[in-house]
């Protein structure tokens, strides 16, 4: 970085700054999330699917939708992004907060409510196949595979 960056490095990384307080200054937003599981072998196995935008390990999550309870919503995004059926807990599990970034310029925090969910079935096809992946993963490995760290503590403490 030349002398003649250095302002400009600086002026970006305020911006970054102040977007993230504000969003933190807000009221959180509410999402509803599946922690799909599964057991083979009497070893315990959790799904995760990456995001759309960066890639990263996430649970699938998303908006309430309209008239559907906080555990149907979960289970219609596990289905819309991962692809998965299963019987799912109506009571939640556990709530995680985190930032979402919406483009470049914005920023929401978002509390997510996180319901358990033993997959039954993985369907071949499904809305979201083409822009995510979704993978299996040993309890420990999921959650060193995720960012947000109370969504790691809950991995961690989850017990079927």
């Amino acid at each position: 970085m030349t002398d003649k960056d250095e302002p400009r490095e600086v002026r970006r990384r305020q911006r970054h700054h102040f977007r993230i307080a504000k969003a933190l200054s807000a009221a959180p937003r509410v999402q509803h999330g599946a922690l799909p599981w599964r057991w083979v072998d009497g070893t315990l196995e959790i799904m995760l699917v990456t995001s759309r935008e960066t890639g990263r390990w996430v649970i699938p999550k998303g908006w309430p939708h309209d008239g559907m309870s906080s555990a149907r919503s979960a289970a219609q995004e596990a289905f819309e992004e991962a692809g998965i059926t299963g019987a799912i807990t109506k009571k939640e599990i556990g709530r995680f907060h985190y930032l979402k970034f919406l483009g470049k310029d914005d920023a929401i925090e978002c509390i997510v409510h996180l319901h358990a969910m033993e997959v039954e079935e993985e369907l071949p096809r499904w809305p979201e196949k083409a822009q995510r992946t979704r993978k299996w993963f040993l309890r420990p490995d999921a959650a060193e595979a995720v960012d947000e760290p109370d969504l790691r503590k809950l991995i961690l403490s989850f017990a079927p």
